[in-house]
């Protein structure tokens, strides 16, 4: 069964950076990943995604400011390096791994369980 962890969340202050990662029970290389966010209150969106191609997608709201990348040292491991955090940015943090025919943006807008696998996810607070 494939399995994914995230770790790396926790409180920052706004303007502050964090580093997520997402670290599968198998190898990533030929599987497409995305970041994904629940916020209190709020549907879950995907807010980045990268392809097997490392093609990506990010949101609006976190261009400019979060960078989703492979681990080439560890192929098991997929980071979402997060900076210039915003109070809106407060949410738990999911990572996905689709396993289908997909795009970047697609997988963000459109991924559910029967595509792939999901994490648990990592709370991240960002709050002065």
């Amino acid at each position: 069964q494939f399995q994914l962890v995230e770790s790396g969340g926790g409180l920052v202050q706004p303007g502050g950076s964090l580093t997520l990662s997402c670290t599968a029970s198998a190898a990533l290389d030929y599987y497409h990943i995305g970041w994904f966010r629940q916020a209190p209150g709020k549907e879950r969106e995907g807010i980045s995604c990268i392809t097997s191609t490392n093609i990506t997608f990010y949101r609006g709201s976190v261009k400019g400011r979060f960078t989703i990348s492979r681990d080439n040292a560890n192929k098991n491991t997929v980071t979402l390096q997060m900076n210039d955090l915003k109070p809106e940015d407060t949410g738990i943090y999911i990572c996905a791994v689709d396993f289908g025919i997909t795009s970047a943006i697609h997988m963000c807008n459109h991924f559910s369980a029967e595509f792939g696998a999901w994490g648990q996810g990592t709370q991240v607070t960002v709050s002065s």
